[in-house]
């Protein structure tokens, strides 16, 4: 039960938040469409309601007291909440409810997305939201449906759908295996490596599986996504470690050659994950389905043989 005493009006709140973002009331108030005095006299009412001051007037600006500056930072995060619960609300307007979907970035853009029109053919009702995340996050404390995970099969209080593993193989572009003279997977020693943030030690397991083993595994300039990778690597900066899947396109077209075969599949793999409570919600279980159905390729072509 909320005590009415402690829940000033959003208007009021609005007026506050933008002023302490602005440290100005007079841009408050242009942001808002409102007057400067209407602006004012919100968050007078709030400091009232309050019984304490919020904000120091010096001169044409205001400036944050410790206790507004406290409340400020809670505000907004309830004002974001308020407003994603919203427009989850009116998602649900529609008959085929809406999914909220935390995906690594690079399998996001590069693989999922081109795919999604498929799933969107089979529930053209249905509205599919995107935020990028790349470690794991509590449920209960943001409001997504379901992630795509990379890694082990452990996240509390949630559901871990195995997906497929991620099989790497050496790739750059022709004109710098020309300038570099790469014939042989063991030219690679030579080369400048390009570095995967989150996989560091996948170059140095690659020279171990071809038996060619080598100092020069560890160096190499770093990078915190595939999409950059794949990037430098088409832009002739080094030779890259890089999933399949991820680079279709690029193989495809000749903008990126394979130097090598030999592939390292991971010990980790993708996962799709989703609370308990979600696991009977129609739209994740379809999502799912239809998910697993496009990973079943990859999948078995990339689980490592026990």
């Amino acid at each position: 039960m909320f005590r009415k005493t402690f829940l000033p009006p959003v208007a009021d709140l609005l007026a506050f938040e933008a002023a302490a973002r602005h440290t100005s009331v007079s841009r408050a108030a242009e942001e808002l469409h409102l007057t400067q005095s209407a602006v004012s006299r919100q968050i007078r009412q709030l400091e009232e309601q309050l019984g304490m001051a919020l904000f120091h007037r010096v001169r044409q600006r205001v400036v944050l007291t410790d206790a507004g500056r406290v409340y400020a930072a809670d505000v907004r995060a309830l004002l974001q909440q308020l407003s994603a619960a919203t427009q989850k609300a009116m998602a649900f307007s529609s008959a085929g409810g809406l999914l909220n979907l935390a995906v690594l970035p690079t399998l996001g853009t590069r693989w999922l997305i081109p795919r999604l029109p498929g799933f969107m053919a089979l529930y053209p009702d249905a509205t599919v939201n995107f935020s990028a995340r790349s470690e794991p996050f509590d449920f209960a404390q943001e409001p997504m449906d379901a992630a795509i995970h990379f890694g082990a099969p452990h996240w509390a209080g949630a559901v871990c759908e195995y997906l497929m593993h991620e099989q790497v193989l050496p790739v750059c572009s022709p004109h710098y295996r020309a300038q570099q003279g790469l014939r042989t997977p063991a030219d690679l020693a030579g080369a400048v490596l390009l570095q995967q943030n989150t996989r560091p030690t996948q170059w140095t397991e690659w020279f171990e599986r071809i038996g060619a083993p080598t100092p020069q595994a560890l160096r190499g300039p770093r990078y915190e996504q595939f999409s950059m990778i794949a990037q430098a690597a088409v832009s002739g900066l080094g030779a890259a470690l890089l999933p399949r899947f991820l680079i279709e396109g690029e193989l495809a077209s000749g903008a990126l050659v394979a130097l090598s075969t030999e592939v390292l599949t991971s010990s980790e793999a993708y996962y799709l994950v989703y609370p308990e409570a979600r696991a009977q919600t129609p739209l994740v279980k379809a999502f799912r389905d239809w998910l697993l159905a496009q990973c079943a390729g990859i999948a078995t072509a990339a689980r490592p043989s026990l």
